[in-house]
């Protein structure tokens, strides 16, 4: 088996040694800001999936967002509607909102698509693959010079990405 299929085994099915391991990792990630540049990705095989490479202008976000259904507004005046208090979902998966976030926290980067990384009662975390559209070592890259060109701005905000697509099915 090669290197990358031992790391996808070892996260499906996780030895209790790093179960303890990724314990302390969330608590060392609640601690953090809600968004975090990293400097390399934590699920290697997922980010060389979607197009992680180790060179200048290839960026990677880590994402917190919270868990739980979203309520309505709270009555300013008047009578209690019906459906008060029901919870609202939004057709957004929490990866494409954390695509989004990131988005909106480095907009001089483009996202490329993201991944998830753990969770626990109150949060999701998700691992952003961002790119700097400027680098010249981009720009240069056969593989990822698309990204320069205009009509790739804002990929997530516009629903280009991989969640986002899944999200509006």
């Amino acid at each position: 088996m090669s290197l990358y299929k031992h790391i996808r085994e070892s996260w499906k099915n996780p030895s209790p040694e790093y179960s303890a391991i990724l314990k302390n990792r969330l608590i060392q990630w609640r601690k953090e800001p809600v968004t975090v540049r990293i400097e390399r990705p934590t699920r290697l095989d997922r980010a060389r999936a979607i197009g992680y490479r180790a060179k200048p202008g290839i960026i990677m976000v880590r994402q917190r967002v919270m868990r739980g259904g979203r309520k309505k507004l709270q009555i300013r005046n008047g009578r209690r509607p019906k459906r008060y208090g029901r919870k609202k979902t939004l057709n957004m998966s929490y990866q494409y909102v954390a695509e989004l976030r990131a988005q909106k926290a480095f907009p001089n980067l483009e996202v490329i698509n993201s991944y998830y990384v753990a969770q626990d009662g109150k949060s999701y975390w998700y691992e952003i693959l961002m790119v700097d559209k400027e680098s010249p070592s981009i720009k240069n890259d056969s593989l990822l010079s698309w990204i320069s060109r205009p009509s790739h701005r804002n990929r997530a905000v516009r629903g280009l990405t991989h969640a986002a697509n899944k999200s509006k099915m």
